[in-house]
């Protein structure tokens, strides 16, 4: 699990077997109990557990911020 980086005590991270075919970009954020998976192309909740609404929008504009680190990392991991 490449964790991409840290911001306020959430981990961005992905999985290094992310399926057969390969999903879309995205990313993976933890927290506590809370872990929730968001797409790059638009940047969206594709699901949630454990994290309410206020904080799934932060942890959305978190992922748009960083966005390029993401999918530089994602493309250096899998060498697409």
């Amino acid at each position: 699990m490449p964790t991409v980086f840290r911001a306020d005590g959430f981990r961005f991270f992905f999985y290094s077997n992310e399926g057969d075919p390969r999903e879309p970009v995205h990313i993976h954020v933890m927290k506590g109990d809370g872990e929730a998976k968001f797409w790059l192309h638009p940047v969206s909740v594709a699901r949630s557990s454990g994290f309410d609404a206020r904080t799934q929008r932060r942890l959305a504009v978190l992922v748009a911020e960083n966005a390029s680190v993401i999918e530089k990392a994602w493309h250096d991991h899998f060498r697409d």
